[in-house]
C-alpha cells in the first residue's frame, strides 16, 4: 500500500511540474511590443522561402483604422489594412530568399514603431526518397515494436496499481 502512495505522489509531482512548465511557456510567449498597444506579429515566424506569411499589427487602438506600412528585407514593403480592430496583411517570401533572420519593422502614421523577427528557411526538398528497400529484409524487432510493448506494459501496470489502490483492506472501517 505504501508503494501505491509513493507512486501516486511521484505521478502527482510530475504532472504538477509539467503543468508549471506549460504555464511558463504559455505566459512567456508574447508579440514584440513598442508601446502599450503597438505591436507587429508574423505568423508563422519561421517560414520556408516561397511560402506565404500573415502579418498582424496594431498602431494603438485609435490608429488601427488607417493603413500602415511594414518593411523587411525578407519580402520588401507591405501595406497593412484595417481588419476587426487590427492591421493585417499577407505576403509571399520570394523563393530565392537566402535563409536567415530578418527584422520586420512596423511604422505607424502616428510615428510609433515596433519590430519583430522573421526566420526564413531555405531547405531544398528532395526529388524522391532514398532507395532503402521495402523493409522486408529487416530482422528482429524495431524501435516501434518496443515502444508499443512498453506502452502496453505501462498501461497494464497502471491498471493493476489502480485496482490494488482501490481495494479496501478487510477490517478497515469508515
Amino acid at each position: 500500500m505504501q508503494a501505491v502512495r509513493t507512486i501516486n505522489r511521484a505521478l502527482s509531482s510530475v504532472l504538477t511540474l509539467v503543468g508549471l512548465v506549460g504555464a511558463f511557456v504559455l505566459l512567456s510567449v508574447a508579440p514584440a511590443r513598442a508601446g502599450e498597444n503597438v505591436f507587429v506579429e508574423v505568423t508563422p515566424n519561421s517560414a520556408q522561402a516561397g511560402s506565404r506569411v500573415n502579418i498582424k499589427a496594431s498602431c494603438d487602438n485609435d490608429n488601427n483604422n488607417r493603413q500602415s506600412n511594414v518593411h523587411s528585407d525578407a519580402f520588401g514593403h507591405v501595406m497593412l489594412k484595417p481588419d476587426k480592430g487590427f492591421l493585417t496583411g499577407q505576403v509571399t517570401i520570394p523563393g530565392d530568399k537566402a535563409a536567415g533572420e530578418y527584422p520586420v519593422d512596423l511604422r505607424c502614421e502616428n510615428g510609433q514603431t515596433s519590430s519583430t523577427t522573421l526566420t526564413v528557411l531555405n531547405m531544398a526538398s528532395p526529388s524522391k526518397g532514398p532507395a532503402t528497400g521495402g523493409g522486408g529484409m529487416a530482422g528482429g524487432r524495431g524501435t516501434g515494436s518496443l515502444l508499443v510493448l512498453g506502452g502496453v506494459a505501462l498501461v497494464a501496470t497502471a491498471i493493476v496499481l489502480g485496482m490494488a489502490g482501490g481495494r479496501r483492506r478487510p477490517g478497515a472501517g469508515s
